[in-house]
């Protein structure tokens, strides 16, 4: 989930410490998952169900292993997570598909029930995350500071809840682009022809869903109509602007993409990177399409190593977990909670692109009409 990898990346890098997970990997013994007194991590709901924080430790470390899916280095800071949770609990983490998008992620949930090398944890894009507990695949689980997450970005009984997000923004190659554009109609000029790229597709992709609907609010929809977004989009295809070669690092390097729709904190952490490359990259949140989204954390119903899931998630929604998501330019789910428990990394706050206004988001019934009509309609 590269700043634009699509996860197809969606959400943007091959993990250094990923190891592919394989059909001989070995799944934890019974009694690997249980605490003292016989408690079973596969239907522990909070930590304290299970005995507590140590509990859920002690029996994570017998299962040695957190098989995860989709999860880059440099998407969200992923690289620092998952280094911080093996140094803190000592437990091996095998990121299979590490480019992977929601869509990969929930077949290799349903198509792997049962098995060794299934999947443990999720990341998805939220509309993907409420499909897939629709399904039945995800176990309810509440880390130590659900209820602080606002009640919109979670699940009632805990099937899972937003853990990171931001918002839409175009990436610029200011030395490729003459003027960068800052608005969606921007994007219509002639100027632009065959520059406009998104990172993977609606289909498939968090962050190319998002573009989408970012389209449809900056052209009269709303998060009951998506229809003018991908309206806009066929729009910018048939003028020649919009290009279906999927945004990456090295798209936008070699000039094919050096305009990218994405998650500001995907393009805003690349910035840097991209400078050392001799690219002049500008992000701006467009002023006319303010979409906001974040990404969900789920646990797989029968995750392999369901007390190492469990403990994963308690690490992610940690003080230090959440803050090293926004040292990643990611607007973490307890940010507000944060800030006012004084807990907050207010220098790496202040280094996020600038956005006026308060989010809103979609229901569940309207993403996952958006998702449904975007199935019918985009191809």
């Amino acid at each position: 989930m590269t700043v634009f990898q699509s996860r197809t990346a969606v959400l943007t890098g091959v993990l250094a410490t990923a190891a592919t997970l394989t059909l001989s990997a070995c799944g934890a013994a019974p009694d690997e998952s249980t605490a003292d007194g016989g408690k079973s991590a596969a239907t522990a709901t909070t930590a304290e169900a299970f005995g507590g924080i140590n509990a859920l430790a002690a029996a994570a470390k017998k299962e040695g292993t957190l098989h995860a899916i989709a999860l880059p280095r440099d998407w969200a800071n992923y690289g620092a997570l998952i280094d911080g949770f093996k140094k803190k609990y000592g437990i091996k983490v095998e990121v299979e598909n590490p480019n992977g998008a929601s869509e990969d992620e929930i077949s290799a949930v349903s198509s792997r029930k049962d098995q060794a090398n299934a999947p443990d944890v999720l990341d998805l894009g939220s509309s993907f995350a409420q499909s897939a507990a629709q399904r039945g695949l995800l176990a309810p689980y509440m880390v130590a500071g659900f209820a602080d997450i606002p009640d919109v970005q979670r699940d009632s009984i805990g099937r899972w809840a937003n853990d990171y997000g931001g918002y839409i923004s175009f990436g610029c190659n200011a030395k490729r682009v003459q003027t960068c554009p800052t608005s969606f109609k921007d994007l219509l000029q002639p100027q632009y022809k065959g520059k406009v790229g998104l990172n993977g597709d609606p289909k498939k992709s968090g962050s190319a869903f998002g573009a989408v609907y970012a389209a449809a609010l900056a052209n009269g929809g709303s998060f009951d109509d998506i229809q003018p977004g991908i309206d806009f989009f066929a729009k910018l295809k048939k003028n020649g602007i919009y290009t279906p070669v999927e945004s990456t690092p090295a798209s936008v390097a070699k000039g094919r993409t050096p305009i990218s729709i994405d998650w500001d904190y995907l393009n805003a952490g690349y910035t840097d990177e991209f400078k050392s490359k001799g690219l002049d990259w500008k992000v701006t949140v467009p002023t006319d399409g303010k979409f906001s989204q974040y990404y969900s954390q789920a646990i797989n119903k029968n995750a392999p190593h369901p007390a190492a899931a469990r403990l994963w998630l308690e690490y992610l929604y940690s003080t230090e977990g959440q803050n090293l998501r926004l040292k990643g330019y990611a607007r973490p789910a307890l940010m507000i909670a944060m800030k006012k428990a004084g807990t907050l990394d207010k220098a790496a706050a202040a280094k996020l692109p600038k956005v006026s206004g308060t989010p809103s988001f979609p229901t569940e019934t309207q993403q996952s009409n958006a998702k449904d009509l975007i199935a019918q309609l985009w191809d």
